[in-house]
């Protein structure tokens, strides 16, 4: 893999296919590194210039010095657009690196193309009265419990196992802060600046980041088309569905496509 670092921080990514083709960034979900990407990023070898990313603190790529937001990651990776690709890209995200390419059309729609969003998160969840009780009591308790473990009357490891979800479980010191940071985040503020083409991608059974969001997101973003996978969910879509989103992608990269 190849090395990229700036601003303190150090990023691992690789490089595939046409050099003098049009620029294509493979963004990873949360836990994930580039390797959750490839089989779909295979297919399109001759038809781009393909680089996928390790996000910093995810694969071989060492954790931030400090906990980051998604802007924090967007600006990174912006400045190696800059100075590695050196010509705008199009954006290809899963989950998390949906996020960050958000906030990158956002932030720098001029190193943007075009967006291609799969099980996008970045807006807050839409849940039913009855949920959005449960979920403030357990906040609310998990802030008062987690006052008494500060002073040894609450075991945090015991905390955080009971009220933490598998992600955050998954997740220790800097890396636990980036997960709280990112998943309050709402981008629909950014979500409405965007300027270029957005493909939204999602499937019919996630329950991750439900298709809800992406019709939402469809509704803030202006040059925007949603597709519906029936019978995925939020990982399938990268497995057995690739062959409903393999077209897709091949039609959104072919739209974009330039020599130089």
């Amino acid at each position: 893999m190849k090395i990229y670092q700036s601003q303190n921080a150090q990023m691992h990514y690789t490089v595939s296919g046409v050099e003098t083709a049009q620029p294509v960034i493979w963004a990873h979900g949360w836990g994930q590194t580039h390797q959750g990407l490839e089989a779909l990023k295979t297919p399109f070898e001759q038809i781009g210039h393909h680089y996928a990313l390790d996000f910093c603190g995810f694969g071989q790529s060492p954790e931030p010095l400090t906990p980051w937001g998604t802007e924090d990651y967007a600006d990174f990776v912006a400045e190696f657009i800059k100075n590695e690709i050196k010509k705008p890209v199009l954006w290809i995200g899963h989950s998390f690196g949906c996020r960050v390419g958000i906030q990158i059309a956002a932030r720098h729609p001029e190193l943007i193309t075009g967006l291609c969003l799969i099980a996008g998160a970045g807006l807050p969840r839409k849940r039913p009265l009855l949920k959005k009780l449960y979920f403030k009591t357990r906040i609310l308790t998990y802030k008062l419990l987690k006052k008494l473990s500060l002073i040894n009357l609450i075991n945090k490891d015991w905390l955080a196992r009971k009220f933490g979800s598998a992600d955050y479980k998954n997740t220790s010191g800097t890396m636990r802060q980036v997960f709280v940071k990112v998943v309050n985040e709402d981008l629909s503020p950014q979500a409405q600046s965007i300027q270029c083409f957005t493909q939204l991608i999602y499937g019919q059974n996630d329950t991750e980041t439900p298709p809800e969001i992406g019709e939402r997101l469809k509704s803030l973003i202006p040059r925007s088309e949603m597709v519906h996978l029936a019978s995925q969910d939020h990982y399938s879509v990268l497995a057995d569905g690739r062959h409903q989103v393999t077209p897709i992608l091949k039609k959104f990269i072919e739209g974009h496509s330039e020599t130089s």
